[in-house]
């Protein structure tokens, strides 16, 4: 879908505000199904109860299930959203945004890199937070 955002560049930053949210969501969705596990939920239930409100993501719908079962093999790399990352955190000084939960979460990728995860799908952000059962 084409969408004319304004200016040149402009859709270069409009792809950074994209991975902003994209990060927090991963994040917010990553730790809820840390914390499901570790109460030991049901995760499809859970998934059930919070999909269809406020929590609804395309990240939920899409993710929760291959997050629950540590599957990362598919979508969009670990690697190329530190870059889209990088390149916001960079934007950020330049235009005076303040974006810490997105400066965090790129420190989280970071470590999801260091532990060889590179390649894997962005919701492996999952895979650094200690799983509980």
């Amino acid at each position: 879908r084409i969408v004319h955002v304004g200016r040149t560049g402009a859709g270069q930053t409009t792809k950074m505000c994209n991975q902003i949210a994209i990060a927090g969501i991963l994040e917010g969705l990553s730790e809820a199904l840390r914390f499901a596990q570790a109460s030991q939920l049901d995760l499809d239930r859970v998934y059930e109860a919070i999909s269809g409100g406020a929590a609804q993501s395309w990240q939920m719908d899409n993710r929760w299930a291959t997050m629950a079962k540590d599957d990362f093999d598919f979508g969009f790399a670990v690697d190329w959203m530190r870059k889209d990352l990088g390149l916001a955190i960079e934007e950020a000084r330049t235009n005076g945004a303040t974006i810490p939960v997105a400066a965090l979460v790129d420190q989280f990728y970071a470590e999801v890199q260091a532990a060889g995860g590179g390649r894997n799908d962005t919701s492996s952000l999952v895979s650094r937070l200690p799983k509980k059962r």
